[in-house]
């Protein structure tokens, strides 16, 4: 796969495209304005604890406490602990240290009772407050960033994200990154994994950038990150509650660190400084990549000359052109994604079946696609184009789980419903591209649509007889939009016409091109504006 990586800075945010076979992909983009959050930890103080809802709401400093919910908080009864020392304690009873005796300056000290039922519901053996309580410090981490009026989503499940590795504390599981793809080379690196860990404590995710490493490169970017993770707590347990323990790389090097591997072609980067600290990080962690970044000089805008640009105007549009002349529809609302496939203009040659099959097949590519660029999240259904035949259906959804295997988000993908829909979820950990760069219409509300010309003729028609009534005048003078008034004096002349008649009204319209659509205003003969009551 031939993959680009473009990043523009400039002195309002940083930006981030990859491209694949030259498409845009992805999109992140970074404000120099907002406070980055994701992937922080934070010595917090538990402000509010709900049983009924498992979750509590902690105070990390922030202009809205985070939120914690009892699936992302550690309560297994073997836990590691912060103490005075620094150091991670593993205990049979919860309380923080080896002799039983709750450790005064833990940072997480968990109750972990032994209740005689499955209290919590759902499979949770526990309720929340059990394990934590109103006031109590915590370290916690952000996994999800603030969204509208949400707070951060927090967990105490730690991750530190390395080149290769992803090391656990709070953990034992080793994992393996699904995009490689080698049985035997998966084997390998899980057996190298096994090997290190019986040295260490916590688990692993093994990364994509550690296909073929050796076990020396491996086991130094543990014990790194293990140093790392000692540091880490020495610092929170020196630090008054809420603070911030430990900031994530900054941006530019996050994405290097992230996706920046061997099967990328290039990396451009239009800021000299921006370069020079990405060199500065490739030439200590991968210097083998070294000559892959380039410092973008041409005149023409980087995001320009790879026509990023107009790929971000297309994504923010609801409607996607495919290449056969269909098309797909894509509308967000905050507790889901739909996305409805049509065959537009694609009129195939003559099996309607196939011709239905291929439109389907295409748009699973460009869903996809669109799901990585506009960092769509939560509950997406899909409605493809309704298909007769059981195999077709089973080569769209085969497509579809492949084509979300590169997906760097955490994707759940269902069947076929009973109404021909594909239902799926997929991780959410920052506002999507269009809660990112737009805002909810002033003149429609965020409906996305406003009142026909029709409608608005009809209200004012209305308004006219409401106001002749209120006024008792005989004149009266009516400012309406451009648009409508035009149509007033052509598609509703006879309308218009029978109402001044009836009413025996002197009526002056007067078109004004700056006013709303669905605004109008109206006077008395005396001048005065009449306010409808």
């Amino acid at each position: 796969m031939e993959k680009e990586i473009l990043i523009s800075d400039d002195e309002y945010e940083t930006r981030c495209a990859v491209l694949e076979h030259g498409v845009l992909n992805e999109i992140y983009i970074e404000r120099k304005a907002d406070t980055q959050t994701l992937g922080n930890l934070y010595k917090g103080r538990v402000a509010n604890v709900l049983p009924g809802m498992q979750v509590a709401f902690v105070d990390i400093g922030l202009d809205r406490h985070a939120f914690l919910h009892i699936s992302d908080l550690k309560y297994e009864s073997v836990d590691v602990t912060l103490n005075g020392n620094g150091n991670g304690n593993r205990n049979g009873n919860g309380n923080g240290n080896r002799n039983g005796k709750s450790a005064k300056n833990s940072v997480l000290d968990l109750k972990a009772k032994r209740p005689k039922a499955s209290r919590g519901g759902r499979g949770f053996p526990f309720l929340i407050s059990d394990l934590i309580s109103k006031k109590q410090e915590i370290l916690v981490q952000v996994g999800k960033e603030p969204m509208g009026n949400k707070g951060a989503r927090v967990t105490s499940n730690i991750t530190l994200p390395g080149r290769y590795v992803v090391y656990m504390p709070n953990s034992s599981n080793i994992g393996v990154s699904r995009r490689i793809e080698s049985a035997s080379e998966r084997d390998r690196l899980r057996n190298m994994a096994q090997t290190v860990k019986a040295d260490v404590e916590g688990g692993f995710i093994i990364r994509t950038a550690a296909e073929g490493l050796n076990e020396a490169e491996f086991a130094a970017e543990i014990r790194y990150l293990i140093n790392q993770w000692k540091q880490t707590l020495a610092r929170a347990n020196r630090k008054s509650a809420p603070s911030l323990v430990s900031k994530d790389l900054g941006f530019t090097n996050r994405i290097v660190r992230d996706m920046f591997t061997k099967d990328v072609k290039q990396l451009l980067i239009d800021s000299k400084a921006g370069y020079q600290e990405t060199m500065d990080y490739v030439s200590s962690v991968m210097p083998d990549l070294q000559k892959r970044v380039t410092l973008y000089q041409e005149k023409t805008a980087l995001f320009n000359a790879f026509g990023v640009e107009r790929e971000l105007r297309n994504a923010l549009s609801e409607k996607i052109w495919l290449k056969c002349g269909g098309h797909i529809i894509i509308q967000q609302t905050e507790a889901m994604v739909s996305i409805d496939v049509n065959t537009g203009r694609f009129v195939g040659k003559s099996d309607p079946d196939n011709t239905i099959l291929s439109a389907n097949m295409e748009a699973v590519e460009e869903v996809v696609r669109q799901l990585q660029l506009r960092d769509l999240g939560g509950i997406i259904v899909v409605d493809f184009i309704d298909m007769e035949e059981a195999s077709h259906r089973k080569r769209v959804f085969k497509m579809l789980q492949d084509a979300l295997r590169k997906d760097r988000a955490r994707t759940n993908i269902l069947h076929f419903s009973d109404l021909g829909l594909v239902e799926m979820t997929r991780q959410r950990t920052r506002p999507s591209l269009s809660t990112l760069l737009m805002e909810p219409c002033p003149y429609c509300d965020g409906h996305g649509t406003v009142l026909s010309i029709e409608t608005v003729g009809i209200q004012l028609f209305r308004a006219i007889k409401a106001a002749h009534r209120q006024t008792q005048k005989p004149e009266l003078r009516v400012i309406a939009n451009d648009d409508v008034v035009s149509h007033l004096k052509s598609a509703m002349s006879d309308k218009l016409r029978d109402l001044k008649r009836s009413l025996k009204l002197n009526l002056v319209l007067e078109p004004d091109i700056n006013l709303h659509l669905e605004d109008y205003r109206i006077f008395a003969g005396n001048g005065e504006e009449v306010f409808l009551e």
